[in-house]
This record gives C-alpha cells, structure tokens and sequence, in this order.
C-alpha cells in the first residue's frame, strides 16, 4: 500500500460518517430557478424531465444471489476487495466523484458546489442515494438530465455491504446475501425507472464492503467504486483541508466528496482545488469515460 493510499484510509477513519450524519443548519433545496448558476437574480425555466424508457432491471434475481451466496464466507473487510476500483485505468485523467447519502441529516444539497461545476463544465459522477432522491425530486431531476454529470448507486439505505452484519463507523452493515441484494438492487430498479437505463456503478454506505458482497455488486452487473482520494473526510473538512488534499490527486485518481452538505467545507474548497489542477494539466472525467 503507498504512502497516499495509507493517507487516504487514515483521513478517511477520522470523518468518513459526517456525510451523513446531521448538517449544523438546514439546507434550502433547489428549485427550478435556483438551479442555474444566475439563478439567485433571476428565475429559469422549470427543470427538463428525464426521458424514461422501459425498465432494465437486473437479470439475476434476490432467490438467484441468495442461492449462489447465501452460504460463502467472507475473506476480507474494508475498501479492498476482488473487482473493486480505486483508481483509472492508465492515468486517465482525475475522477471527482460525489455522494449523496440522504436520510435524516444527510439530506441536504450542496447547491453552490454544483453551480461551480456547471460554470468550469467539470464532469463528475453523483453516487446517489434512494433517501437523496426522496428528499429532492426536482433537484434529481435537474442533475440526471445534465450531461456533464453521471447519476451512480449510492445504495437503498446507506449500508455496509456485508453478508454478516459488519459495521463501519458505528453503522450496521447488510446482514446477510438477501440484504446485500436489496440494498443494491432497491436503488438500481429506482434509478433505472427515472434514468431509462440501468446505472454502472456502486459504492456502498462508507465504501466498505465484504468480498462475497462485492462480488454480489458485480453479479448484478455494476463495478464497485471506491476512491483513491478522500477529499472532503465525510465532508468535515475545512475548505483548506478540502483544496489542499484534492488540489495533490494525482492523475488516474478517483477522488471522493460529499454534495449533501452545503454547510461544510467541500464546496470551496473544490472550487480552489480545480483551477489549480486545471493549471497543471489535469482534466476530468466521468467514471465511464475512463472505466469500460
């Protein structure tokens, strides 16, 4: 393991569970008007409505994972498992991936961030949770029909993906293959209804999971995403902590932030970070421009 990747985990232990728990002052939520980064002058038309196609949902069913996985023993715990991503293939570009992990206190919407992202045209993937889209439809709306950005799983509950019961940070995980199955596939069914297309990638409440877990995740025909960058902490960090740590990702990195709390650090402390990586040759990526 390199010495960023110990970094990364070490920041990560320290604030991993502020992107969910609750924002020191409530967050307003977009509306059509506010969405546009002019929007706080002057109203905008109404947010376009995402196409919806007919539904694919996943082939394999909750009877088929529980079958195949209901009995295996996991091996490992953690960011690391077989077929997880932490980083781009051949240094292709930086990924700025962003979760919202929804439910009561992490509901919020970092609106001043995404209106940074819109005005730089900074491509990033948006790892969504179903509690998230509950608590801001419009908004959801907004974003899934931006192609700039790409809508991923952020999972039903927010959940440990484990196949025991394992927690991390104090949050108890999924307690068997069944559960694992729901918290993957309740949101992917959602997204795939609202999206017309089903989404490619996952990341689970905290990014741990078990190997078996993770090999659930793929069965159902996602990549499991984790990061090789923490650059907001669970969004506890300062903006100078924020600028600091993603203006040093190096290319290839998936870098991972939160969007559902406007009160902290994140957004400013991206909007620093970007300019200068820009200055230095980076470019941005979406997930699936880099991850086939």
């Amino acid at each position: 393991m390199g010495t960023s990747r110990r970094m990364v985990l070490a920041t990560l232990a320290g604030g991993a569970l502020a992107g969910c728990t609750a924002p020191t002052r409530a967050a307003k939520p977009e509306t059509a008007a506010s969405a546009s980064p002019s929007a706080h002058r002057s109203s905008a038309a109404p947010s376009p409505a995402v196409t919806v196609r007919p539904a694919r949902l996943p082939a394999a069913t909750r009877a088929e994972m529980v079958a195949r996985y209901g009995h295996a023993v996991p091996h490992t715990w953690g960011f690391d498992a077989p077929g997880v991503v932490h980083r781009l293939p051949g240094r292709q570009g930086i990924a700025l991936t962003f979760d919202a992990c929804g439910g009561r206190g992490g509901s919020g919407y970092d609106r001043a961030l995404i209106d940074f992202l819109r005005r730089r045209e900074i491509p990033a993937t948006l790892f969504v949770n179903s509690r998230w889209i509950d608590a801001n439809p419009a908004v959801f709306r907004r974003l899934a029909a931006e192609p700039l950005f790409e809508i991923a799983n952020h999972g039903t509950r927010h959940l440990p993906l484990s196949v025991t019961g394992r927690s991390a940070y104090g949050i108890p995980g999924t307690r068997s293959a069944a559960e694992v199955y729901d918290e993957i596939a309740g949101n992917r069914a959602r997204l795939t209804d609202l999206l017309g297309s089903p989404p490619r990638f996952f990341r689970s409440g905290t990014a741990y999971c078990d190997d078996v877990a993770a090999r659930i995740v793929t069965a159902l025909g996602e990549r499991f995403v984790s990061f090789s960058v923490n650059g907001d902490a669970g969004a506890t960090f300062s903006p100078e902590q924020v600028r600091t740590t993603v203006g040093a990702a190096p290319a290839g990195s998936i870098v991972i932030c939160h969007m559902n709390h406007p009160e902290g650090g994140t957004a400013r402390g991206v909007a620093a970070a970007v300019p200068r990586l820009l200055a230095s040759g980076h470019r941005f990526v979406r997930l699936s421009d880099s991850l086939h």
